[in-house]
């Protein structure tokens, strides 16, 4: 299988050991945590299910101690960069204060296999992704009898969140951005000079000229190969993860997790390559910069040494819209993936700044 370095995909994760398995080792520990992860609560909420979301079948997981409490979806990134083998890691705490809901969006994860690839690519645009929240998001509240949710995107998803925000704050009692993207070849620019500057400021005059092969991409086409290119060299540099950028632990997270068995996880790694090929062209022109203003409250959770989606670009962009609400949030010891960089500061910053969000007037 070909593989994508690009942190956005996340598809080096299948070159880690974990995936090479050919007898489902972990089964034993995956059965322990799903012991210990098991909601036992007299209202609590625990299941997965498949839903047709723009004519496309869908996978999603749904986690709560009180199905009482406020719904909160996470929008996974990638394109196909599914979270819900990894939640089990960091999501618990959320749990008890929040509905979770994780699901695999079309062409990935879990859903891969449940659709005709050939018949679900030319579907595979950012609008549908939209579209396909948006419906998801209806379908939940009448489900669980809410009246609004809190969406949570990240990365990739935080281009779908952000969108669904501008198209129907409605829905929302709160956006949350987390490696939020906010225009796609500006960030691509920003990411690929810090990257060059830190080669330079170490004397990698190969990885320099590496970058500089690139041009003139950002502009004129756009490929994953292009993104690969300078995204191998930053993720040492500590642009996925400040203080780790060694990915291997990261990545043999989703062998103890009770939602993906060995069979997910191996659909997970073609559902990746095929949604990050089929999608990124199609993401050049995305941009929020002519968006002046938003409708529903907005809550950014932002990684200091986020260059992976460099948080620089979001923090000028939420530094000047207007919103009924806004909150920007730095974890200082985290790039682009503060919920598990910090998950304790990540908590915190849930309880804190987006609860409170979701009171409905009396």
């Amino acid at each position: 299988m070909k593989l994508h370095i690009a942190a956005l995909s996340l598809v080096a994760a299948f070159a880690t050991p974990a995936f090479a398995q050919t007898d489902d080792a972990y089964a034993p520990a995956r059965a322990i945590v799903a012991d210990i992860g098991k909601i036992v609560t007299p209202n609590g909420v625990q299941e997965t299910f498949e839903v047709m979301l723009g004519g496309a079948r869908q996978m999603v997981n749904v986690r709560g101690s009180d199905r009482d409490n406020p719904i909160l979806i996470f929008v996974h990134g990638g394109p196909g960069a599914v979270e819900m083998p990894f939640a089990w890691a960091f999501q618990r705490p959320w749990e008890d204060i929040f509905t979770v809901v994780q699901y695999d969006q079309r062409g990935a994860g879990r859903s891969y296999m449940l659709n005709d690839p050939a018949a679900l690519a030319p579907t595979m645009t950012p609008e549908r992704y939209r579209d396909d929240a948006i419906e998801l998001i209806e379908l939940l509240k009448k489900r669980y009898g809410k009246r609004k949710v809190v969406l949570l995107g990240h990365s990739w998803g935080s281009i779908v969140g952000l969108s669904v925000a501008v198209k129907r704050p409605d829905l929302l009692y709160a956006y949350v951005g987390v490696g939020q993207g906010i225009d796609f070849r500006e960030g691509e620019k920003t990411g690929m000079a810090w990257t060059r500057a830190k080669a330079l400021a170490a004397g990698n005059k190969e990885t320099v000229a590496a970058i500089d092969a690139l041009a003139p991409y950002p502009q004129g086409e756009f490929t994953i190969a292009k993104a690969d290119g300078w995204r191998k060299y930053a993720i040492p540099y500590g642009s996925l993860m400040y203080a780790k950028p060694d990915l291997n632990l990261y990545f043999q997270t989703p062998r103890l997790s009770p939602e993906y068995s060995e069979a997910d996880r191996k659909a997970w790694g073609k559902g990746s390559e095929f949604s990050v090929t089929t999608l990124w062209p199609r993401l050049a022109d995305v941009s929020f910069t002519k968006v002046k203003k938003m409708d529903v409250p907005l809550v950014f959770l932002l990684g200091r040494h986020d260059y992976t989606v460099p948080s620089p670009v979001a923090a000028r962009w939420f530094g000047q819209v207007e919103a009924p609400s806004k909150k920007l949030v730095w974890l200082e010891h985290s790039a682009h993936m503060p919920m598990v960089e910090e998950p304790g500061h990540f908590f915190a910053a849930l309880l804190r700044d987006v609860l409170p969000l979701t009171k409905d007037p009396k």
